[in-house]
């Protein structure tokens, strides 16, 4: 503790990092090696100019940004640390040709940008620690019943499925896996069954035990299982935000599937925050998104005319980010160091020698993503990271980068040279 009108001083956090363990482990790191060389020298990374690519001018009427956010809040019922996360998730519709027809006039006026959108969103407030619901017998199965009611309630378009309708379509495509998925109620040491196993099912049902518990569909996401019964779970609100996120994409995909509405994706792109990826425990969607987007894609390309669906995930941050960063930046610390137009497709190779350290031989995100990541320098000088999914099986062969394993490439940048924003770096106006 210091003393009465004691300062600060760096001197401790000096002599930690001037410690001998310190310094031990510093000689200890595997150093990657930093050849003099420019981007286009690497074996693994394809790098072109937007020229060099095949692709018309096509501009899309109307673009679907999808964004969430979640927020963790103390309550008082009587019970320490009682919380509740108020998660949402929106959707933008923005009017491109409104857009396009406003940017011939800069400055822009922001009430005019306005009428360009139209804007809608899911909102749910789910129990965290110490909040019990009901007749619910624990905060883990009150998280678990809300997050079914979440689902169930929300839909795109009347008349057409429900998100938990969109989610138990992906349900049908979950993995096997070797490690069997145990009762939610073992955590709460309330399941006797012998084998102490989940059934997957659909919406609500009982478990197999004599006490007959409620079981449901969502359960099958495994969010329960790692939810803290005494502390923050920021981290689990964080997952169901991304899992509602590229749900209620599939879900508008669908909805419009089942309004014969399919040939608006010959004008529509859709944007999504953060990689074309699920992590976490229930990341094995992603896996039933490859699958759901390559059957919807088929009925697509065949409405449309020939347009494969344009879907872009965005990263405003992360090690893939920061590498953009240093790719941009000269030996002498000066910005600007890539030219504008060029993109750069990056295989499985190029990730482990250069972003994330790896020597497994699986790939890169094998299990998580339902997309591939490039690097873009728009016309206006920003640099995006951004992802485009797979569609079929080539687009998934991460030893190669060749165009044409990005779906709709020349339209994506094209698209990013128009909404690329020049106040925040690394991001675009619609998720804005």
């Amino acid at each position: 503790m210091p003393y009465e009108d004691e300062l600060a001083g760096y001197e401790p956090l000096r002599r930690i990092a001037e410690s001998e363990r310190v310094q031990e482990l510093l000689r200890r790191q595997r150093v990657r090696d930093e050849p003099e060389e420019s981007p286009s020298d690497s074996t693994s990374l394809n790098q072109l100019s937007f020229d060099d690519l095949e692709g018309s001018a096509w501009q899309p009427d109307l673009v679907l940004a999808v964004d969430g956010s979640h927020h963790e809040e103390k309550v008082e019922n009587g019970f320490p640390g009682a919380e509740v996360s108020y998660i949402t998730v929106a959707a933008v519709l923005l009017d491109m040709e409104k857009v396009r027809e406003l940017d011939q006039h800069r400055p822009v006026d922001p009430v005019k940008f306005r009428e360009t959108e139209e804007a809608a969103s899911v909102d749910s407030a789910l129990p965290g620690c110490n909040i019990v619901v009901d007749d619910e017998t624990s905060a883990r199965s009150s998280l678990r019943k809300l997050l079914h009611e979440t689902l169930r309630d929300e839909r795109a378009f009347p008349g057409c499925e429900s998100l938990l309708d969109t989610y138990e379509a992906l349900l049908e495509h979950k993995p096997d896996t070797s490690h069997r998925q145990r009762c939610p109620y073992v955590r709460d040491r309330n399941c006797i069954s012998e084998s102490q196993e989940y059934e997957r099912g659909k919406g609500i049902y009982t478990c197999p035990c004599h006490l007959e518990r409620n079981l449901y569909s969502t359960d099958a996401l495994r969010i329960h299982e790692r939810m803290a019964p005494a502390g923050s779970n920021g981290e689990i609100f964080g997952e169901i935000m991304q899992v509602l996120e590229r749900l209620w994409i599939v879900h508008v995909l669908r909805s419009l599937e089942q309004k014969g509405w399919l040939s608006t994706l010959g004008r529509l792109a859709v944007i999504i925050d953060g990689p074309l990826a699920v992590f976490g425990q229930p990341a094995w969607i992603s896996q039933a998104i490859i699958q759901e987007l390559s059957r919807l894609n088929e009925k697509a390309v065949r409405e449309t005319g020939g347009h494969n669906i344009l879907m872009l995930g965005i990263e405003k941050s992360g090690l893939f980010v920061n590498h953009l960063e240093q790719l941009d930046t000269s030996e002498e610390g000066a910005k600007d160091a890539l030219l504008n137009r060029e993109v750069f497709l990056i295989d499985d190779d190029y990730i482990k020698e250069k972003i994330i350290f790896s020597d497994s031989e699986k790939t890169y995100g094998e299990h998580t993503y339902f997309g591939r990541k490039f690097f873009y320098k728009t016309d206006s000088g920003s640099i995006i990271v951004a992802s485009l999914p797979f569609l079929n099986d080539y687009h998934q062969n991460m030893n190669h980068a060749n165009p044409d394993q990005f779906p709709r490439l020349k339209d994506a940048l094209t698209l990013l040279d128009q909404l690329a924003s020049s106040r925040y770096p690394n991001s675009v106006d619609p998720l804005i």
